[in-house]
């Protein structure tokens, strides 16, 4: 049972900037006749859109004892507490609050956010931040993980 699973996907915005980066690389191609520019629309929106999914492509899951966030895999039993974060305290979290030893899986773009505090002795981390439109729940989740 994997009780819980998020993707944070890149906003519908930026699927359209993707598109005006090959529109642009389009016409750059424009005065070297019509298949380049085709070759650059299409190169370039592809190029763009690439680069938009691989970073838009970040998931978070609590799976086989741990957190899973992005490339970081920790096990619960090294978690403290977590707090969710509303917006404000999330801006607060990720700017002026922020410890530069802390582990951020960090989109702008996503309002809310978990902290949770690392209690590992041996991990010079103080805490793991982690941007989801989901607090409340992800924070259920490491509870539940860890009273089982």
């Amino acid at each position: 049972m994997q009780p819980y699973e998020e993707r944070l996907t890149a906003p519908r915005s930026w699927w359209v900037v993707s598109l005006l980066v090959g529109v642009a690389m389009a016409l750059t191609m424009l005065p070297f006749g019509t298949l380049p520019l085709l070759g650059g629309l299409v190169g370039g929106t592809a190029v763009a859109a690439i680069v938009t999914s691989s970073y838009g492509s970040a998931r978070i899951r609590v799976v086989a004892g741990s957190l899973v966030a992005g490339d970081a895999k920790i096990p619960v039993s090294a978690l403290g507490d977590a707090e969710v974060l509303d917006a404000e305290g999330a801006r607060a979290w990720r700017t002026h609050r922020a410890d530069p030893r802390a582990f951020m899986l960090l989109r702008s773009y996503i309002p809310t956010a978990l902290r949770v505090e690392i209690v590992d002795p041996e991990d010079p981390t103080p805490y793991v931040y982690v941007s989801t439109r989901h607090p409340e729940a992800l924070a259920a989740a490491l509870a539940a993980v860890r009273t089982a």
